[in-house]
């Protein structure tokens, strides 16, 4: 009789689980708005915080013509980019990775200030899942990485071999720019910025988990990393900005701002630590998640562009004519 008690109880907990492990992918990973994130204290800020960057970069990207670009990723799904060119580039560009639920016109505050301040041309990706791509999940960033490759590789058939490259993202693009840190990158990358990027998905879903749940990470993250495995192709296990950043010979600028709660603050100093190239960090104080830039701007844009300039030739440098 207790055999069959404890064998009930074993199947009620199991199916319990599983149920959980499809919820939390329908919650985090599959394509779908994402509610939850209105309803997170910290992703709210005083609107005349909240809206400089985000003003700001709208009315940018609603003057700028840019040209509607696509391709074709390793999997088949078509993903669209937006290309500005700009005449003082001489081969200087950067691509500009979004975040979680976002979509590639949300940049336009950066856009602008490589456009304008630096004269780069400038593409910005809709993340598969995202925006105008295909795709019916959110890869974190992981199969991203191998998208970044293909729009690295169109950008030098744009540009031709002199492109000199620059990979900036924020939060999740944060993260999927370190990620594509970790591959085999042609020496046209020559820098790489990442705002507020977390460590891996397993490690940020974990923190989310109990924050936002009260669950510990076992074992329904584990469960949701099978789901998403056979939904979507990959584990969070495998998916870490950590590992790949230990890999990369690109010079890396850091930023995060210290009053992040949706990205623990502290994994910019386990990604700083981990990083084997030329690295740098900023630490804007008071900055909540996303925030750095709205925070103290003068800082921001003069950091970036000092950090990328260093490893970027200019055109005077790069044309001996």
């Amino acid at each position: 009789m207790w055999e069959l008690i404890l064998l009930v109880a074993i199947v009620i907990v199991a199916g319990g689980v599983t149920y959980a492990g499809f919820y939390f992918y329908g919650v985090a990973i599959k394509r779908a708005p994402k509610e939850f994130l209105s309803k997170t204290p910290d992703l709210k800020a005083d609107p005349p915080v909240a809206g400089a960057s985000w003003g700001e970069g709208a009315e940018w990207v609603s003057r700028q013509n840019f040209r509607n670009v696509e391709l074709v990723s390793e999997d088949g799904l078509k993903l669209r980019g937006y290309y500005l060119a700009s005449e003082r580039s001489a081969g200087r560009t950067v691509i500009i990775a979004h975040g979680y639920s976002g979509k590639a016109k949300d940049m336009g505050a950066s856009a602008k200030n490589y456009y304008d301040n630096l004269g780069y041309n400038v593409l910005l990706p809709d993340a598969r899942g995202h925006g105008e791509s295909e795709g019916g999940y959110i890869g974190f960033g992981w199969p991203e990485r191998r998208d970044y490759l293909q729009w690295i590789r169109f950008i030098l058939q744009e540009n031709g071999p002199e492109a000199q490259i620059v990979l900036h993202g924020v939060s999740m693009g944060g993260a999927t720019v370190l990620m594509t840190a970790g591959e085999e990158l042609p020496p046209q990358v020559k820098a790489i910025v990442a705002d507020c990027g977390y460590t891996s998905v397993k490690a940020q879903l974990s923190y989310q988990l109990w924050r936002m749940y009260h669950l510990p990470s076992f074992p329904f993250v584990q469960i949701a990393s099978l789901v998403t495995r056979m939904k979507a192709g990959y584990f969070f296990g495998e998916a870490s900005a950590l590992k790949q950043v230990r890999k990369t010979r690109v010079p890396v600028l850091f930023i995060h701002g210290d009053a992040d709660r949706f990205v623990p603050f502290a994994m910019m100093d386990e990604l700083y630590e981990a990083c084997s190239s030329p690295k740098e960090k900023l630490v804007v104080h008071g900055a909540g998640h996303g925030l750095a830039y709205d925070t103290d701007k003068t800082e921001y844009v003069s950091k970036v562009g000092r950090f990328v300039e260093r490893y970027i030739d200019s055109p005077s440098t790069a044309d001996p004519a």
